[in-house]
């Protein structure tokens, strides 16, 4: 409890250090209709509630707040910063948190402790089939192509040949048999 605590001081600390603009869906980027994205200019945060950039304060954000930074980071290459970022969260068993968590060490170079979370956000929600994508992808960077084969088969099992995360995965897969 002691180590939560002292993660959460630390990397909610180091929120207003970080030189990442930070991207959410939502009104005021513009649009109105979710289209856009919102901006925040560095140390700050995007509050769904207040719909405009704020200063993080410890206990402000909610989980889909956290979500949605950490998530940002992950996708601008922020690996760490999202980690700390997602590791706020309270409640450790959403599968989004636990599969950005696992995309972010994964990308880091800790493909092992990426399949961890992968694997958990799995047992919570079967059909997450992101995250089934994103295991696949992890199964490829250690060589294991049979890994890679049954999250596709999975994926096409819930959603069929035509989603985003069969195309995506069956691609890698494509280019990981060519090389």
């Amino acid at each position: 409890m002691r180590r939560r605590v002292l993660i959460q001081v630390l990397a909610v600390a180091a929120l207003p250090l970080f030189a990442v603009p930070v991207f959410s869906a939502g009104e005021g980027g513009g649009g109105g209709d979710g289209s856009q994205t919102t901006q925040c200019k560095k140390g700050k945060v995007w509050d769904k509630k207040l719909k405009k950039c704020v200063a993080p304060k410890q206990g402000m954000l909610d989980d889909d707040n956290i979500y949605e930074a950490g998530r940002a980071l992950a996708m601008a290459g922020r690996y760490d910063e999202a980690i700390a970022v997602l590791s706020l969260a309270a409640d450790k068993k959403d599968p989004r948190i636990l599969n950005y968590l696992g995309y972010s060490h994964r990308h880091s170079g800790r493909v092992t402790v990426g399949l961890g979370y992968y694997e958990e956000a799995l047992r919570i929600d079967p059909d997450y089939t992101l995250v089934r994508e994103y295991l696949g992808e992890a199964h490829l960077q250690i060589g294991d192509l049979d890994g890679a084969q049954e999250q596709l088969r999975e994926i096409e099992k819930r959603t069929g040949k035509g989603s985003r995360e069969y195309g995506m995965l069956s691609e890698q897969i494509d280019r990981f048999m060519k090389s």
